[in-house]
């Protein structure tokens, strides 16, 4: 069984992280890809920029965020195919430059790919 966590880009690297997967649209600010140490950087996981724009990272919509993005999720047909990828690593953390480590995309995702995973 592969284990997901997530954590902000601009944290430090750990070696218990991993495959290091950016599943950030944009690339982080200040962060150089040397010292962000990513395996891959998959945008396809991430929301798309209409969604994105349309949550504005609004803490009382996030419910609605949720439902909406793993919407996109189901449909996008690159997802399940970056979701049998990560089943071949033991441990996967999500990279994900919002501030908030309540209330982001990536909190959505590592449940998604989870519940994924658990599938057989």
């Amino acid at each position: 069984m592969t284990d997901v966590t997530i954590a902000r880009i601009y944290e430090q690297p750990r070696a218990a992280d991993g495959f290091r997967v950016l599943v950030d649209r944009l690339w982080p600010r200040g962060v150089s890809k040397r010292a962000a140490q990513v395996d891959e950087w998959n945008k396809d996981l991430a929301p798309s920029t209409a969604l994105r724009i349309w949550w504005n990272h609004d803490a009382d919509m996030f419910d609605d965020f949720a439902t909406r993005y793993r919407a996109e999720l189901d449909e996008r047909l690159e997802v399940a195919a970056a979701i049998e990828q990560l089943r071949t690593h033991h441990t996967v953390t999500l990279l994900y430059a919002a501030r908030d480590p309540e209330i982001n995309h990536a909190i959505i995702l590592r449940d998604y790919v989870l519940r994924a995973l658990a599938v057989e």
